[in-house]
């Protein structure tokens, strides 16, 4: 194993996670559970956890508050978990996944709960707590949209204090995190293709459109995407759910495969491409070869239960 410190993780909306598995769902009737887990979650928190399962030992930056603070705590232990969190006097939010397994097929419905304001000073604390971490990490990954009650400039400025001290950069954010981001040139950008669309293509105004036909769509895409990359000197890579992930390198636009995936539960699988592409490059292993990585990663967490892994224990 590796010395705690060699992956910094970064989210700013920690999570409680219930999963809900039913045969159907009736509207308007009394649904009752087959089965049911609980997990610590949130994107970075599963970022966090497949890259632990990958053999790294990341340390995890957040806010924690409110009476469910040693519950998160305590399932974070069961994951082995390395976390370091500052108090915001604001409660951990829950989130829901509903599995059904209906004669139309298998349906995976997400239900996110809007988190509270951090209190004020929570953020001073948070970005004196990264300074600490923040020279042991070769990596640092921030992911996910930040809670109330934080600035429009701390996560450009983490940003900016990472690429100052020459670590490399993985963002899977968007929206003006993101694109006040871009400055500081982090080596690779990893929303997925409707967030980088709502972010940098207004011109998509139904977001629908990107299910549509691809043709146009691609071009259209690979063209900004090139265009981003040659700008900031920053890789994109664009998951989109069980179709080929496009991504830039060497000045070219790719795409490669997802196939033969088995999908329980979807949620966390973003994450767990995140952390696999992450752990693949600080391996060595170049762009492409990472993406694959990343994808056998989303992969193998859409056929479990459990949300963020890549294995259940």
């Amino acid at each position: 194993m590796e010395q705690p410190g060699g992956f910094l993780t970064v989210c700013m909306n920690p999570t409680l996670q219930k999963t809900l598995v039913f045969s159907k769902i009736i509207p308007g009737a009394v649904n009752r559970a087959g089965g049911h887990r609980l997990d610590a979650s949130g994107k970075g928190i599963n970022v966090t956890r497949v890259l632990y399962q990958l053999g790294k030992e990341p340390v995890h930056l957040t806010h924690l508050g409110g009476t469910l603070c040693p519950l998160f705590l305590k399932l974070c232990e069961q994951d082995h978990l390395t976390l370091r969190w500052v108090e915001s006097g604001s409660p951990i939010r829950f989130c829901y996944t509903l599995l059904t397994e209906e004669e139309t097929g298998r349906t995976v419905t997400e239900l996110v709960e809007e988190g509270e304001p951090v209190s004020p000073g929570t953020e001073e604390k948070l970005l004196a707590a990264y300074g600490e971490i923040l020279p042991a990490a070769k990596t640092v990954i921030i992911s996910g949209a930040k809670a109330r009650g934080y600035s429009d400039g701390l996560v450009p400025r983490m940003v900016r204090l990472a690429r100052e001290q020459k670590k490399r950069i993985i963002l899977d954010i968007r929206g003006k995190d993101l694109t006040e981001s871009m400055i500081h040139r982090p080596g690779i950008i990893k929303p997925n293709l409707f967030e980088f669309a709502g972010t940098f293509a207004p011109e998509f105004k139904n977001l629908g459109e990107l299910s549509g036909e691809e043709g146009g769509v691609r071009k259209r895409i690979a063209s900004l995407a090139l265009e981003l990359a040659a700008r900031y000197g920053t890789d994109i890579v664009l998951s989109r759910g069980t179709l080929p992930v496009w991504y830039t390198w060497e000045g070219v636009f790719r795409e490669a495969p997802v196939e033969g995936q088995r999908t329980l539960n979807s949620t966390g699988s973003g994450d767990a491409f995140t952390a696999g592409l992450a752990a693949a490059l600080d391996g060595g292993l170049s762009l492409p070869e990472a993406v694959a990585e990343g994808i056998r990663c989303g992969g193998l967490n859409a056929a479990l239960l459990k949300p963020g892994a890549i294995r259940e224990t």
